[in-house]
């Protein structure tokens, strides 16, 4: 599957129902009050374990274990919605997981031809919503603004090695992206230290935090990847790990990256004499 859905009206999402298939983090609840405010109705899927207690609070919500495809879509259905967005961090579930709910145990065999891979597993995940009557939304259709623009973010800007260090991460990226092992990497001096597994940018940021001084995160879509799942992101905590390791830059693929709650990563990293950058590769 390739490219995104048209991003409906104001007037015509208004009248469509949404669902919020929410994992952890704080991008769940900013969509909620987001979808709200044009006049949305929302209604939050938590996924037992990874969502947060406070992401629901005061909202309409079902709480469901994440291998329990047949009771999600019932409940979906149950609940009205027409369109669903995912939205936050989680694990793959162990096929173990599956048992017990036929739809899981049918979905599982849909999906085993792409399990490894994050960014197939994940479109393909799309198409079955789809197949069940929904219409799948990116988080960027609801919240355009969190993508990430070209140029400098805050007021520090890469010098002339950190740009060469950026378009070598870029590199790196789209080759971690070809073997959709993850979207991001540290890079010092042209060399790669470091690549992001499917544990996640932070993990990767934690294990390195003792040999990354002077290193940059560079984080970017996987080639060919559908803009509607999983696009790379980067928020406050992001930068808190990155000047605990002593990075000296974050660098983002231009609209092809989210930035959660903009104002205060930038001034995070100002603080912290970190560089953001959008930027466009060539």
């Amino acid at each position: 599957m390739s490219g995104a859905l048209a991003s409906p009206g104001r007037a015509e999402a208004g009248g469509r129902k949404l669902a919020i298939l929410a994992g952890g983090g704080p991008l769940p609840r900013l969509l909620a009050d987001a979808a709200i405010a044009q006049g949305r109705q929302v209604h939050i899927f938590a996924f037992e374990g990874f969502c947060e207690p406070a992401t629901v609070a005061g909202m309409p919500h079902d709480v469901v274990p994440i291998a329990k495809v047949g009771r999600l879509f019932a409940r979906m259905h149950a609940a009205a919605c027409a369109d669903v967005v995912l939205a936050g961090p989680v694990r793959r579930p162990g096929l173990r997981q599956l048992a017990g709910d036929l739809t899981g145990f049918v979905t599982l065999f849909r999906l085993l031809p792409v399990w490894a891979g994050d960014a197939s597993l994940l479109s393909r995940v799309l198409q079955i919503i789809e197949g069940r009557g929904f219409r799948a939304l990116g988080v960027h259709e609801i919240l355009p603004d969190l993508l990430a623009g070209e140029g400098t973010m805050g007021r520090i800007g890469p010098d002339a090695a950190a740009k060469s260090d950026l378009m070598a991460g870029f590199r790196a990226a789209r080759a971690l992206g070809r073997r959709q092992r993850g979207q991001a990497v540290l890079v010092r001096d042209g060399r790669t230290i470091a690549e992001e597994g499917r544990a996640g940018t932070g993990a990767m940021l934690d294990a390195a935090a003792a040999t990354a001084a002077g290193a940059v995160l560079v984080k970017a879509a996987m080639p060919g990847q559908d803009r509607r799942v999983d696009l790379p992101t980067i928020g406050p905590e992001t930068v808190a790990q990155a000047r605990r390791a002593g990075l000296r830059g974050i660098a983002v693929e231009a609209d092809e990256a989210l930035v959660l709650d903009r104002a205060a990563t930038v001034a995070a990293a100002d603080a912290a004499g970190i560089f953001l950058a959008g930027v466009r590769p060539a």
